[in-house]
C-alpha cells in the first residue's frame, strides 16, 4: 500500500479539477461522509485554516498544562509507545529510511516499531531488515501482506508459505507468539477474523483516502505562489494539527471490531501506515504548466495543470526553468506520523518476547498522542470497590474475568475527558471524568474511550482494549 495520501494521489489528480473550485463554498459546513457523525463540526478544509489550526494548538497546550501523571495500578508493567504498520526502505513508494525512522522514534519517545515491509521476494522481510534493539528502540520485523490485507509478524521466516492459501499463511504466521492482524478494514469489512490475533481499529490512510475535498484544496493552493507559501508556513508551524486535519472517529472499524468481539478475542491496534512519502511537490513543465504529485511519483504518475485551470501558475513558474521543483510540502515526517497515533503496549520488559506476549494478550491501548500524552492510562477490573482497593487488579485490558457480584471496572486518565463505556458495542455510560468506576451488572465485552474537546469539536483520544467478563 502507498499509505495515506500518495497511494491515491494519481487518482485524485486525474479527477476533474472543476471540483476543486467549489472548495471555498464548503469551508465551514460539514457535508459529512459515512461514519463521521461523532464529534465533527468543521470540514477538513476548514481545519486547515490558520485560525482553526491555532485553536487546536491552544487546546493541546492547555491539556499539556492540565495533564497529571497517573500512578500505575500494575507497577510490574511499563507503558511503552509502539508503532504498527511502519514502512522504510521497502518499496518504490516509500520515501523514508530506517535510520531516519530511528531518529524520529527517539524524538517522538517511541520505544517499539513493528515494521511492515512490503513483500518483495527474494528479500526476506524477517531476516533482511532490522530486528532487536537499535539505540534503545525495539524493532520487530513483519510484512504487509496485501492479497488478504494482513499485517504479519511471525517468529521466523515464512517466505516458503507466502504464496500459499490464506489458512496456511495464518497458521504458519501464528505459530508460537507470531502475530497477525487484519489491515485496511475499509477495503474488507466482511473479511474473516478466524485465526487472527487482532485488527487495526484506526488507520491513518483510511481517514485520508475518502476525503477528496482536502486533496483538491491542497492542489488549488499549491498552484498559487502566495497561497502555497502560506500553506507551507501553516504546515511548518502546526505540523501535528495539520496532519490530524482528517481525523474522524473510525465508526466502520469499530463496528467490525465490536461485532467480532462478541464472537472471539480480538486485539485492537493502530495503523500509522507511515512511509514518509506524503511530500507533495509542484514541478515545472513550462512557463504555463506544472506537474503535481509526491516525491515518490514519476512524471507519468503526476497530474499536469496549466493556466487554463489555474491562471496563477504563470506567477509560480516565473524565473524558473523546466524540471525545477517549485513547491515542496512535507506532511508526514516519521516524527509527526508517530505523534499522530500509536499503540501503547503494557509489557514487563522491552524485549521482543515480552512485547509479543503483551500484544497477543491484548495488554494495549490506542491513542492519538498529538492531543495529549496518554501514558499511564488505566483500565482494569477489581473484585470489589476499585476506589478503595489497594490490591493488584483482577484483570487488565485484554484479560478475561468471571462475572461475580461486586466486580467493578476502573479507569483513570491523565486529565479529565469525555468518557464512553461500551458493553458489547453499546454505550452504557457517557460522562466526563478523570477517574471512572462502575460496578459490573452483567457479563459482556467492556471497553472504554476517552475524548477531548479540540476547537469546539469532540475528538477521540484513547481507545482501550476490552476486558472480557464471562
Amino acid at each position: 500500500m502507498r499509505g495515506t495520501l500518495s497511494r491515491i494521489s494519481n487518482r485524485v489528480f486525474q479527477i476533474s479539477v472543476s471540483c476543486a473550485c467549489v472548495m471555498g463554498a464548503i469551508n465551514v459546513a460539514w457535508a459529512g461522509k459515512p461514519g463521521d457523525s461523532l464529534g465533527r463540526k468543521l470540514s477538513t478544509v476548514a481545519r486547515m485554516d490558520r485560525e482553526h489550526l491555532q485553536a487546536a494548538r491552544d487546546a493541546v497546550e492547555r491539556y499539556r498544562e492540565l495533564r497529571v501523571d497517573v500512578k500505575s495500578r500494575t507497577p510490574a508493567l511499563t507503558d511503552y509507545r509502539a508503532i504498527f504498520h511502519a514502512h522504510a526502505e521497502d518499496s518504490a513508494h516509500t520515501g523514508g529510511t530506517r535510520p531516519e525512522m530511528l531518529a524520529d522514534a527517539k524524538k517522538a519517545n517511541v520505544q517499539i516499531i513493528f515494521l511492515s515491509d512490503h513483500y518483495r521476494p527474494p528479500n526476506d522481510f524477517i531476516t533482511d531488515t532490522w530486528r532487536g534493539l537499535h539505540d534503545d528502540v525495539l524493532f520487530i520485523p513483519g510484512s504487509e501482506e496485501t492479497r488478504a490485507g494482513l499485517l504479519i509478524h511471525p517468529m521466523k521466516s515464512v517466505m516458503d508459505v507466502m504464496d500459499a492459501d490464506r489458512e496456511t499463511v495464518v497458521e504458519t504466521v501464528t505459530e508460537g507468539d507470531g502475530l497477525i492482524f487484519l489491515s485496511h478494514v475499509e477495503d474488507r469489512f466482511d473479511a474473516s477474523m478466524e485465526g487472527l490475533t487482532g485488527m487495526e481499529i484506526y488507520n491513518r490512510h483510511a481517514d485520508a483516502k475518502d476525503d477528496m475535498t482536502a486533496l483538491f484544496s491542497l492542489v488549488s493552493q499549491i498552484t498559487d505562489p502566495v497561497k502555497a507559501k502560506d500553506l507551507g508556513d501553516r504546515v511548518r508551524e502546526f505540523p501535528a494539527e495539520f496532519l490530524a486535519m482528517q481525523l474522524d472517529y473510525p465508526e466502520l472499524y469499530m463496528t467490525k471490531w465490536d461485532e467480532t468481539l462478541e464472537q472471539q478475542r480480538v486485539v485492537g491496534i493502530a495503523a500509522n501506515d507511515c512511509h514518509h512519502n506524503q511530500v507533495f511537490i509542484a514541478k515545472m513543465v513550462d512557463e504555463n504548466s506544472v506537474r503535481i504529485g509526491t516525491i515518490v511519483d514519476d512524471d507519468d504518475g503526476m497530474r499536469v495543470y496549466d493556466t487554463s485551470t489555474f491562471p496563477s501558475i504563470s506567477e509560480l513558474t516565473k524565473g524558473h526553468k523546466p524540471g525545477d521543483i517549485l513547491v515542496t510540502l512535507d506532511l508526514d515526517p516519521y516524527y509527526i506520523s508517530f505523534h499522530n497515533v500509536s499503540t501503547h503496549v503494557l509489557s514487563d520488559a522491552l524485549t521482543e518476547d515480552a512485547v509479543r506476549k503483551a500484544v497477543k494478550g491484548g495488554h494495549a491501548y490506542v491513542a492519538h498522542d498529538w492531543m495529549c500524552d496518554p501514558t499511564g492510562f488505566q483500565f482494569v477490573a477489581y473484585n470489589g470497590d476499585a476506589n478503595a482497593s489497594k490490591t493488584t487488579p483482577a484483570a487488565i485490558q485484554g484479560d478475561e474475568i468471571a462475572f461475580t457480584k461486586g466486580l467493578s471496572l476502573y479507569a483513570e486518565f491523565p486529565l479529565e475527558c469525555h468518557v464512553r463505556l461500551l458493553r458489547n458495542g453499546e454505550v452504557i455510560e457517557d460522562t466526563s471524568a478523570q477517574t471512572f468506576t462502575r460496578e459490573v451488572d452483567s457479563a459482556g465485552v467492556y471497553r472504554i474511550e476517552g475524548w477531548l474537546e479540540v476547537n469546539t469539536e469532540d475528538r477521540v483520544w484513547i481507545y482501550s482494549n476490552p476486558i472480557y467478563v464471562r
